[in-house]
């Protein structure tokens, strides 16, 4: 685990990858911040109030699960044969990576799904807006992102809703997708539970990035460019700064092959 002096230059690293400079740093909470007339008609018309700010567009609900037939209950990859594969990233860590990580993907024209944790979206409840705002889409990731194959029915129950509760909260909606917790196949009775819960399917993956063991950005690109094809579902995560070094050759990668990187949601949408 990195040392405080060693987060911080990650940190810096990461979001100089992403085209961040020194405000964009202070933005992503690396230094010191806080947040944030009509002419009269004459005697008798009332003088003019103060004016008021308009107040901020209410941003529209995010989208709800959606049932695909044809589709098992737990994906792991979509069509192959169309040019499309699906970056998915588990939502936990430092948000300064996490908005790096969107920046350097966005940049690249891609659109990815982020499977949250809950305990993640208490500590940080504007990522989920910067998430949709950028045109990605939300998903559940459990509450805690502990191991909930080895968990009893009332512990997993409550893992998978606790996080859409939150999600629900924040967004108007669910969120898209529910993906297990610490293992990439969900046992029968978790794909039972977030059924209950109201997700369709479980989404797992086929192509995983071992970006969490922080191989460098180099090992991440062949990770995943060794095994993805048309269709994939690929695993990445918010808060390793080697994930963000790793965007931008990624998807010129990917767009030398052909492959458009979309929303699991669009992967699977005829």
């Amino acid at each position: 685990m990195l040392s405080h002096p060693g987060r911080r230059a990650a940190l810096r690293a990461a979001l100089r990858a992403a085209g961040l400079g020194v405000a964009g740093a202070a933005t992503a909470g690396l230094g010191a911040g806080c947040g944030p007339g009509r002419p009269s008609d004459g005697p008798s018309s009332p003088p003019p109030g103060p004016a008021r700010p308009a107040g901020p567009a209410q941003p529209a609900p995010a989208a709800a699960p959606r049932r695909f037939a044809g589709q098992p209950a737990e994906i792991g990859h979509g069509p192959r044969d169309r040019d499309r594969v699906a970056l998915t990233f588990h939502g936990n860590g430092e948000p300064a990576l996490a908005r790096a990580a969107l920046a350097a993907a966005e940049k690249g024209g891609a659109r990815v799904t982020v499977l949250a944790i809950g305990a993640w979206l208490d500590a940080h409840p504007d990522m989920a807006r910067r998430i949709l705002d950028g045109g990605h889409e939300l998903g559940n990731h459990t509450q805690r992102h502990l191991a909930i194959n080895e968990m009893t029915e009332a512990e997993a129950h409550a893992e998978i809703t606790g996080c859409a509760q939150r999600l629900k909260r924040l967004t108007g909606s669910i969120g898209t997708w529910f993906r297990p917790s610490q293992t990439q196949y969900a046992t029968p009775l978790v794909q039972k539970l977030a059924q209950r819960a109201g997700y369709p399917h479980v989404l797992s993956y086929d192509v995983d990035s071992l970006d969490f063991t922080s191989p460098g950005a180099a090992a991440v690109i062949r990770n995943v460019t060794g095994t993805i094809r048309p269709g994939s579902v690929v695993s990445l995560h918010f808060g390793y700064a080697d994930t963000v070094d790793a965007m931008p050759s990624l998807l010129e990668e990917l767009a030398r092959r052909k492959l458009r990187a979309v929303t699991t949601t669009e992967l699977l949408t005829p």
